[in-house]
């Protein structure tokens, strides 16, 4: 979602400044000969080298709601080289069906802010490297997209490359690079078909060496591949389809992808968890899955409600839902967490039947005196109120992380599909020191998640200062 908002530390961050700065220095020197450059946009896109199969691509683009071509012949829209009919052609069912994918792309979270237009961009997106503002997507041909050929929408997701310049994987064509002509097209013809406003872009706010644009060339020779590694293991139907919804339009690796030096995607721990903001990315491969309680079932209740017995979703997680999983269609969010997983899923792992707290009465005691109003005093939660402690999966976390910036900062009323919503949560930061927090932090990931208590006041610390 947000390729460069990633959390690095102090040596790590120059180490990336010293490598961009060489990255410039070589584009500088190097001549159109080294550097290889993407196809022109009237050019055929070049078929990819991806491991995935074009009878599994085709039956991804086939699948989605208003699609009419049969697997093989979306597989033929996928690989051919003819130009799209232009998006004034487009039928209602292409409009539909791209309005569908955009909702999969999650395309509204960084390019509709809050108090603004469809689309209209204006998000912020704050990095190591400065802030990103998502731009302005609309069909208004000043400021927006509204000049743009379909083929230049294709190459900016496939290649990350505007017609006017290169674009930071802030835009996560480092994910999108998987998706399909035929889906790009669609989802193209949708954005034509919305309300276009005149509402000019933000300039990013980079500090010096990223905001010379030349040095994402070298990034993009580098790091810019054709596939995404897979966290889990499969062949059916389902775990093919849920690839494609993962990897590619979601572009769930984007966040929950730990980061090398350079800012790009370590592909030796796809979906191994990442800080990307102050709530973390958490580790989503089958094992820690399993080992925090999750069922392809509960996975599917969550992504389609944002609530389930693990607990709700919140932080960067719940626009994911609002605005993005809650649209699937039952199939695809079967095959979205068929894919997390995998076909041969891990069992869940149980909780222990009688932890030990018997050194964590202050921990015991702050829980009863400010937590049991809501989540009650076994940890069993109240509907509609507030979600359940016991096998919460922020709980079960072995990084206690969230847990902690939860209970220091507090979670914002959230409001479900249906008439399922939780209250808010109070933040304790002003209330609580950081050896309290310690101790209830320790009480809940020992009573109610299985984990060691093993929280001290100085990572609290560290967490309150943040």
């Amino acid at each position: 979602m947000k390729g460069y908002a990633m959390s690095l530390n102090r040596v790590t961050r120059w180490s990336a400044r010293a490598a961009w700065v060489a990255a410039v220095l070589l584009v500088a020197a190097c001549n159109d000969a080294t550097v290889p450059k993407p196809p022109e946009p009237a050019q055929a896109p070049k078929p990819k080298t991806s491991m995935v199969p074009s009878l599994v691509t085709s039956a991804m683009a086939a699948e989605a709601p208003g699609a009419t071509a049969s697997a093989a012949s979306g597989a033929a829209a996928a690989a051919t080289s003819a130009s799209p009919a232009p998006a004034a052609n487009a039928s209602s069912e292409q409009i539909a069906r791209g309005k569908y994918l955009a909702r999969a792309a999650d395309c509204a979270a960084c390019h509709t802010s809050a108090a603004g237009a469809p689309f209209a961009g204006g998000v912020p997106l704050k990095s190591p490297f400065g802030t990103f503002y998502g731009t302005n997507i609309t069909p208004d041909k000043t400021n927006g997209i509204g000049g743009w050929t379909a083929d230049d929408f294709y190459r900016a997701l496939h290649d990350g490359v505007a017609p006017d310049k290169a674009l930071y994987p802030a835009m996560p064509y480092t994910s999108y690079r998987q998706m399909t002509r035929a889906d790009s097209d669609a989802i193209y013809a949708y954005l034509m078909s919305v309300k276009p406003i005149a509402v000019p872009n933000r300039k990013h706010d980079l500090s010096f060496p990223y905001n010379m644009r030349f040095g994402m060339r070298v990034w993009d020779w580098m790091f810019l591949k054709d596939t995404l590694p897979d966290a889990s293991k499969g062949q059916s139907a389902d775990w093919l389809r849920g690839r494609y919804l993962a990897n590619a339009l979601g572009h769930c690796a984007e966040c929950h992808t730990p980061r090398g030096t350079f800012g790009q995607l370590d592909k030796a721990k796809p979906l191994g968890g990442a800080a990307l903001a102050r709530i973390a990315a958490p580790d989503l491969t089958p094992e820690a899955l399993a080992a925090r309680g999750w069922t392809v079932k509960d996975l599917q209740t969550f992504f389609g409600t944002g609530i389930a017995p693990q607990g709700s979703a919140f932080g960067e997680m719940y626009p994911v839902v609002h605005l993005s999983t809650q649209y699937l269609t039952p199939d695809d969010l079967r095959s979205l967490s068929t894919y997390l997983l995998g076909d041969a899923a891990p069992a869940p792992k149980p909780l222990p039947d009688n932890p030990d707290t018997s050194k964590l009465t202050a921990g015991r005691n702050l829980y009863l005196a400010v937590c049991a109003g809501c989540h009650a005093a076994d940890g069993t939660g109240k509907p509609h109120v507030a979600v359940s402690m016991l096998g919460n999966s922020t709980v079960r976390q072995k990084d206690p992380r969230n847990l902690i910036v939860a209970i220091l900062d507090g979670i914002e009323p959230q409001k479900f599909p249906g008439l399922e919503a939780m209250q808010d949560m109070p933040g304790f930061d002003r209330r609580l020191t950081d050896a309290q927090i310690a101790e209830l932090s320790n009480y809940l990931r020992v009573a109610y998640g299985g984990q060691a208590g093993d929280v001290n006041s100085e990572i609290v610390k560290q967490l309150r200062q943040k």
